[in-house]
């Protein structure tokens, strides 16, 4: 059976009318994106020495979200402070790295000395077109700190001592102290002092420890600093004997001479020894290591006149000096 032509309009009408619904709406159509990277947000910048340093995150996607595999240039630029064309003047800075993730770049420090600056950076795409301007990035730049010199590391009883100098005599500066400890990777800041020296209190004996410092100083609302000092490195080792014992008295009793003296405060305290001279003679090792701080000697003889003294020995055998001598006679 044919179908009129007027049905047969009339169907083809519904049946679009149905395919368009279920499509959706149709809208105007979206513009091409313009494949622009996204804007860096880290920037940041601080003076070495006579070098300025910068370290960025090159952007991974555009600002429509679309993923970068790689960047066009990177325009990373200084210029005077509070001029709003500030980047006009000075020429693209060289960065060691045009794929997305961190870059650094270093210029020379020459000609801004007590002069502040602004520094950002935009990174265009493929065809040439730039992202904005980063964050910008204020500093003040100072006259060239110098490195400290002669670091020496020495062991004294309380860790680890530090000593530096500088080349040059200067008032306003502070140190940074950086160390690494035994198998660590990498030199972490373990203090800051205003002195030429330091002692490093969270060390252990047979343990190798390297140290470097850096002078640093004020660079208006930042801080400029220096390269660091050349790596000096220790193993302690525990040559440090126990404090020489004090307080020691000799009471003469019936059949024998009492000593008792004030206890030592040493963590790694092994004993003490008695040290005893008959007469005018030398002083002779009485006995083995004792465990408290006390003594009697029995064997006084009663017609001569005994000197004692008493030492303290750490778990090594480091040994302390000689307490003072105390004399004694049995009645």
């Amino acid at each position: 059976m044919s179908i009129p032509a007027s049905l047969r309009s009339r169907i083809v009408v519904a049946a679009a009318g149905l395919w368009l619904a279920g499509c959706g709406y149709v809208g105007e159509p979206l513009p091409p994106s313009l494949n622009l990277p996204a804007r860096v947000a880290d920037l940041a910048a601080v003076q070495r020495g006579a070098k300025l340093l910068f370290r960025f995150t090159l952007p991974d996607a555009t600002t429509d979200g679309v993923l970068l595999r790689k960047t066009g240039a990177v325009d990373l630029r200084i210029g005077p402070a509070g001029d709003e064309r500030w980047f006009e003047a000075a020429p693209p800075i060289p960065v060691t790295a045009a794929v997305p993730g961190p870059a650094q770049a270093e210029t020379a420090a020459n000609g801004w000395a007590g002069r502040e600056i602004v520094c950002g950076v935009r990174v265009a795409n493929a065809r040439g077109r730039w992202s904005e301007w980063s964050n910008l990035v204020r500093l003040r730049v100072v006259e060239p700190l110098p490195a400290p010199v002669a670091l020496e590391a020495g062991a004294v009883p309380e860790g680890v001592r530090l000593r530096w100098r500088l080349t040059a005599e200067r008032n306003d500066v502070a140190f940074r102290i950086f160390r690494r400890a035994g198998a660590e990777k990498d030199m972490t800041q373990k203090a800051r002092v205003a002195a030429f020296e330091w002692v490093d209190a969270d060390t252990r004996y047979r343990e190798s420890y390297r140290y470097q410092v850096q002078a640093v100083t004020t660079a208006g609302d930042a801080e400029a600093e220096s390269e660091t000092s050349a790596t000096v490195e220790i193993t302690p080792e525990d040559r440090f004997p126990p404090a020489t014992p004090t307080g020691l008295a000799a009471v003469a009793g019936l059949d024998s001479i009492e000593l008792s003296w004030d206890r030592n405060r040493e963590d790694d305290l092994a004993g003490y020894r008695i040290y005893r001279a008959i007469d005018d003679g030398p002083m002779e090792r009485l006995g083995g290591l004792l465990a408290t701080p006390s003594f009697s000697d029995r064997t006084a003889n009663r017609a001569r006149p005994r000197r004692y003294a008493v030492t303290a020995v750490d778990q090594i055998g480091n040994e302390s000096a000689r307490s003072a001598p105390v004399e004694a006679t049995l009645p």
